[in-house]
């Protein structure tokens, strides 16, 4: 059983909208800090989204501010992240992952699901 399961993604045109989520299998432990990171083809998985797992400040990559926002229910350790005004340039695979620390960069993380697809196509 994968301990992590990102849905909601999907093939949507230019100007639409998604809401992935990211809910676990299993607790979660040790991990201070959610991103939601994104990996096209032929690219370097980036993250766009970040944020405690206990909720509050969020910081987002300036491809996506003010068009993506991350949001979770505590009581279920489910992440969501609303994507609006979509572009081709947001088409990539979406996975959540899971640190200790603030941080960008992808060793930081542990990435436990499989990932859910985003096409976003004009």
């Amino acid at each position: 059983q994968v301990p992590m399961v990102e849905s909601g993604g999907g093939s949507v045109q230019t100007g639409g909208s998604l809401k992935l989520t990211c809910e676990p299998n299993r607790p979660i432990y040790n991990s201070n800090y959610m991103a939601w990171f994104r990996q096209a083809p032929g690219k370097a998985r980036e993250a766009v989204a970040i944020s405690s797992t206990l909720g509050g400040h969020k910081s987002y990559d300036s491809s996506v501010q003010g068009r993506f926002t991350m949001f979770e229910d505590t009581a279920k350790d489910t992440f969501y992240l609303q994507m609006t005004d979509l572009k081709a340039e947001d088409t990539a695979m979406y996975f959540c992952g899971f640190g200790r620390f603030f941080s960008r960069k992808i060793e930081d993380f542990n990435f436990w699901g499989q990932g859910t697809q985003v096409t976003v196509s004009t």
